[in-house]
């Protein structure tokens, strides 16, 4: 790419915003021109007002900048959202109907009919829902639509499952996740409360899970999504566990598989040639005691889904374990693959 196309960043003082400029900073393809958040961050100088929880430094181009306001008429095309969901609804759609392409890690669209809930190695065809968007939104020389990343604990599930559920098919799936503390924001959880201890609840987490899934594995047909025939429970707990949400995961198929037809499915996983993608979308470990987030989380630069333990269920066919980084392939790295797919595909 002969020219970096310039794009902003919407919620930017947030966690995910953090992470989006972070992962953004030196992106072939794509420059950070513009960030905007609330009212009280806005006019300020990005790098004396930001709250930087990061682990790399911010990059200078962005620390001088000025926080605009999210109402804000706003140049780049492309917008990264990382809202908070208390305002990412109504401000996302005001964007769009501006002509901007929102690229959103919230998750107050995900669930809209003509709003594609896209993890592009699974379902790519559901960006088709862009027809329907751009018919609703204002006519003019830019047409503007929402595209969504799912729950960070559903892109891994789904990862994990998708090649299962592409060969064999699925017909019953329970999962039980244990989430870090970094997908809770900051200033997130208490320490006297996480600190030796699993919270069994994380509020909203389970209801997402099954509907978030069954659109992902979905049919696109007529200009609608035909969601999957799976029955899923989910249970979510918050760990201890600065970054990387594990999941173990019990499922039955509707066809009779092996365990080496299984673990075939999972190594050849096909990947997508883009900045962003893995040279390995899911990592299998033999070793029975991996995956693990001190070990693994970083897998593939952290957009690697690990998965291990595979082994016979008593109770349904087959479990096993699974393990990704929250904040990249669960956020804001699976939000910048959606937009390099974008671009790659012509869409804007």
């Amino acid at each position: 790419m002969n020219k970096k196309i310039p794009v902003g960043i919407l919620g930017a003082t947030g966690a995910v915003g953090q992470k989006l400029i972070s992962l953004l900073a030196n992106h072939p393809w794509f420059e950070i021109s513009e960030i905007a958040a609330s009212e009280n961050s806005a006019g300020k100088v990005y790098a004396e007002h930001v709250n930087w929880k990061d682990a790399a430094p911010i990059p200078p181009k962005v620390g001088v900048m000025r926080i605009k306001k999210c109402s804000a008429p706003l140049k780049a095309r492309i917008l990264f959202s990382g809202l908070d969901a208390a305002v990412a609804g109504e401000v996302e759609g005001h964007y769009a109907q501006d002509g901007h392409i929102i690229v959103s890690n919230s998750k107050n669209h995900r669930m809209d009919q003509d709003v594609p809930l896209v993890i592009p190695e699974i379902n790519a065809d559901h960006l088709r829902l862009i027809e329907n968007q751009v018919k609703k939104y204002r006519a003019g020389i830019q047409q503007g639509y929402i595209v969504t990343n799912p729950n960070c604990s559903v892109i891994m599930l789904a990862v994990a499952l998708f090649p299962i559920f592409k060969k064999f098919g699925l017909d019953k799936v329970i999962t039980t996740t244990m989430q870090a503390i970094s997908g809770a924001g900051y200033p997130g959880v208490p320490a006297l409360d996480i600190l030796g201890n699993v919270i069994p609840h994380i509020s909203g987490e389970e209801e997402k899970v099954q509907p978030e899934i069954l659109k992902i594995f979905g049919t696109y047909k007529n200009g609608k999504i035909i969601p999957a025939d799976l029955k899923i429970s989910a249970s979510c707990n918050r760990v201890p566990v600065y970054h990387g949400h594990t999941l173990s995961a019990s499922f039955s198929t509707k066809e009779k598989a092996t365990e080496a037809d299984i673990i075939n499915a999972f190594n050849n996983f096909h990947r997508l040639e883009l900045p962003s993608s893995p040279t390995k979308v899911i990592q299998y470990f033999k070793e029975k005691n991996r995956p693990q987030p001190l070990l693994d989380v970083n897998c593939g630069n952290g957009m690697t889904v690990s998965v291990g333990n595979l082994r016979r269920c008593e109770v349904l066919d087959w479990k096993f374990t699974a393990l990704g980084h929250n904040t990249i392939r669960g956020a804001a790295g699976a939000a910048i693959l959606n937009a390099e797919f974008i671009v790659a595909n012509n869409l804007l």
